[in-house]
């Protein structure tokens, strides 16, 4: 891979360390991917009428229109490199997409934000594992690694 590939790659790029051993991977779910996409649509839609409502729109409906075609747009454009991005935790490592790597040591929290997982660093980096299936099962894999316990 070159540099540029190995940057827009959507699954860990970086080798493994000499000793460093693949714990588990974590994958987007579809059905997660969708559901949070409805629910956003649900909120573009009523915020869209909302909008169209207060501005005196005797068309308020197509607010709701605008709202689910944005977000439907949006669900179908990128839900080919959403849905392939993978991350990878290791006895030392969490390893995602474009090339992030993450010291276990250097993670100062883990915050649940609807299906997705926040890693926050000690430096005030952010990193998200997005539409995860089981957001806590997830914080609790990356916790027992952190512990030096295995995912």
């Amino acid at each position: 891979m070159t540099g540029m590939e190995t940057f827009h790659s959507m699954t860990p790029t970086t080798p493994l360390a000499e000793g460093e051993e693949l714990l588990t991977s974590f994958h987007p779910d579809r059905a997660t991917y969708y559901r949070d996409h409805a629910l956003l649509a649900a909120v573009a839609m009523a915020l869209g009428m909302a909008a169209l409502w207060i501005a005196g729109n005797p068309h308020v409906w197509t607010g709701a229109v605008g709202g689910l075609a944005a977000v439907a747009v949006r669900a179908f454009y990128v839900a080919s490199d959403e849905l392939a991005a993978r991350w990878d935790l290791t006895n030392r490592r969490l390893l995602g997409p474009q090339a992030r790597a993450v010291r276990l040591g250097e993670i100062s929290d883990l915050r649940v934000l609807g299906s997705a997982v926040q890693v926050v660093t000690r430096s005030g980096e952010k990193h998200l594992l997005k539409y995860q299936p089981d957001r806590d099962a997830t914080r609790n894999r990356i916790t027992a690694a952190m512990a030096g316990g295995q995912a």
